[in-house]
């Protein structure tokens, strides 16, 4: 399998920042992103429902641009894990990640023996339909694979050190809005209770070597997120980001004097 480039900057403490992609399932978004300084694309089937037809042409011109595609499945099931990684993700994002029996599906899943169990093709999309010998295979993409999970609850958020504490799992990825819907504290990201989550998943991921994750709306939020130790950040996602560049332009232009 191909160089994880992300999976390599974060493992050696650096920052990686990419986006998401939640409208714009086109054959040129990869390379825009790309093209604008992404390091990885996040597709979202969470809440796009989107296919894995979708999912498998978004992979296959993404792979042409120097980019790591990766997929956010809708949930813990073997189907979506094993058909993403088939059809050319380089990572995965699971939503609603709440402790280590859950996470331990999802590298059983992602990863061929002699760590997981993923069911083998090769000579296929996620392997670039090229031969060669099947162990090291195996092994390259186990090494490659990212694997992120979203603590998205209170009790994902209590689990967090041990989920954290599996190997596999390289990012803990905070879902904010569906984090402080399960606190009780729907949107209130200045609120103690999530501010000191968000510090202690940061202090749990320095303890086990994992990468930070997060979505920020804005650089002031990028920013404030990385001080705070976060190292896998996505700017934002497609639709959201097109809005506001269309409203800024279009406000620009009909305030001109």
């Amino acid at each position: 399998m191909r160089e994880n480039k992300v999976k390599r900057t974060l493992s050696q403490g650096g920052i990686s920042t990419g986006t998401m992609v939640f409208e714009f399932n086109t054959s040129g978004i990869a390379r825009i992103a790309a093209s604008a300084g992404a390091e990885f694309l996040i597709f979202d089937m969470e809440h796009t429902g989107w296919s894995i037809e979708t999912v498998r042409l978004l992979m296959a011109t993404s792979r042409a641009a120097d980019i790591v595609p990766m997929v956010r499945v809708p949930t813990t099931e073997y189907h979506f894990f094993a058909r993403s990684l088939d059809v050319g993700a380089m990572g995965l994002m699971v939503p609603m990640v709440e402790n280590e029996t859950q996470a331990k599906i999802i590298v059983d899943s992602a990863k061929y023996p002699p760590i997981g169990k993923r069911g083998a093709a090769f000579g296929i999309a996620h392997d670039d339909y090229e031969e060669g010998d099947i162990l090291d295979k195996m092994s390259s993409i186990n090494q490659e694979i990212l694997l992120i999970a979203q603590i998205e609850t209170v009790q994902g958020l209590e689990n967090a050190d041990k989920i954290a504490a599996l190997d596999g799992i390289d990012v803990l990825w905070i879902g904010h809005f569906d984090l402080t819907n399960s606190m009780e504290i729907p949107g209130q990201f200045d609120h103690p209770k999530y501010l000191q989550a968000v510090t202690h998943v940061a202090e749990i991921c320095q303890k086990h070597g994992k990468s930070a994750g997060f979505m920020a709306s804005n650089v002031k939020e990028g920013c404030s997120m990385q001080e705070k130790g976060f190292r896998c950040l996505a700017y934002g996602g497609d639709l959201w980001l097109y809005k506001q560049a269309l409203r800024q332009g279009i406000s620009a232009l009909k305030n001109k004097e």
